[in-house]
């Protein structure tokens, strides 16, 4: 495996949306409120929407490609890509479905969390599959150019939310992780993240209701 493909932020990005997946289900399984209240207006739901956009949006512009013009005459590493990018599409919906949902008056909470279920179901198990299949891959076929440009893309991606989603990925990450993300960035974005982003996104209580920006 290639010692230049370093998958801290791509490890980091999983976790975070791990993370968001089990809050997300205790959002949608508690007795004592109306998730269709909570995913509504609560700025949690947000985030991992405008984050998981940004991540698979990334990935099917800039990672794939290179990788399936890297295998080529390799059927079997080829189809693995196919399917990588099938489970990016099955999750589009799901996420349009449960956004229908908390505005149509006809769909209950429970059909909210059926939905929810699905949801971490489908993308818990991209998340480990990729994890498994394709980013060995990633690491044995990707040269660091094709890679550093992937890095680049999701970067610019995230930067649309950087105030949110900089904190919202270093949420949780061990020491390592933390200090290898503050590290890529530039020193007005480090400056503006450790002074002002990071404490503003600690006083967010981002699953609750009425946090939505």
């Amino acid at each position: 495996m290639s010692d230049a493909i370093d998958l801290t932020v791509m490890y980091a990005m999983h976790a975070a949306l791990r993370r968001e997946l089990a809050l997300l289900d205790r959002v949608t399984t508690a007795a004592d409120r109306d998730p269709r209240q909570v995913l509504a207006t609560a700025a949690g739901w947000t985030l991992f929407k405008k984050a998981l956009r940004a991540h698979h949006t990334a990935e099917d512009e800039a990672l794939w490609p290179p990788l399936r013009q890297n295998l080529a005459g390799r059927p079997k590493d080829l189809a693995l890509l196919e399917v990588m990018e099938a489970e990016h599409a099955a999750i589009t919906p799901v996420i349009r479905a449960i956004d229908s949902a908390l505005t149509d008056p006809g769909a209950g909470s429970l059909r909210v969390g059926q939905l929810a279920d699905a949801l971490t179901r489908g993308l818990a198990g991209h998340l480990e599959h990729e994890e498994e299949a394709a980013l060995p891959l990633v690491q044995r076929v990707l040269t660091s150019e094709q890679w550093d440009h992937f890095g680049r893309v999701q970067d610019q991606r995230i930067d649309r939310n950087a105030p949110l989603l900089l904190p919202w990925l270093l949420d949780g990450a061990d020491e390592p992780t933390a200090e290898r993300l503050l590290a890529r960035l530039p020193a007005p974005a480090y400056a503006a993240c450790t002074a002002r982003w990071i404490p503003a996104y600690a006083a967010l209580d981002r699953w609750s209701p009425g946090t939505a920006a």
